[in-house]
């Protein structure tokens, strides 16, 4: 019986935790789910900016020298600055009116996530001279007030959807 009681009480115990934490990632969130203060705020707003300015220099100034930024859904890793610039040329060259407008950001304690919504016209990526819109998010981690990994997550597919290169699901697709 008691052998009972202790494993109904381990069950009761782990489903707490696990709603706990569950509950804890609302709880702290600012209600705009935006960053407001601090360090975080100011990285998010100064990545985004330096994606908004197409310039290389202010992107770079951002990043530690042995940076790795990886564009997950293209597969394109960047190790390093010289890597990096040539990086954020070609995404210039591919989308040159890119243009990326922060959704949420949360970095604390070295890591954190950016939201952004990602949109620009296609003239060297697929060539169709097509919009299109994306919300992504990067994931980063820092050193000494400077991004030294970063990981963009977002799905290529949708970029791909609506400058035509796969057709669209039919409405009525679950």
């Amino acid at each position: 019986m008691i052998w009972g009681m202790k494993m109904k009480m381990k069950r009761v115990l782990t489903a707490a935790i696990l709603l706990a934490m569950l509950a804890l990632p609302a709880i702290a969130a600012p209600p705009d789910g935006k960053s407001t203060t601090g360090l975080g705020a100011a990285v998010a707003e100064k990545w985004i900016a330096a994606w908004n300015s197409h310039n290389p220099d202010k992107m770079l100034s951002l990043f530690t020298e042995d940076v790795v930024y990886e564009d997950v859904a293209f597969g394109e890793v960047s190790h390093g600055t010289a890597e990096l610039r040539k990086f954020f040329v070609s995404e210039i060259e591919g989308v040159p009116d890119l243009e990326l407008k922060l959704l949420s950001s949360n970095i604390q304690g070295g890591h954190g996530t950016i939201e952004w919504m990602f949109s620009g016209t296609d003239k060297g990526v697929f060539k169709t001279g097509k919009t299109f819109s994306v919300r992504g998010v990067s994931v980063i981690d820092m050193r000494e007030g400077k991004i030294f990994r970063n990981l963009d997550f977002y799905d290529s597919a949708t970029i791909m959807r609506q400058v035509g290169q796969l057709p669209t699901p039919p409405a009525d697709a679950k």
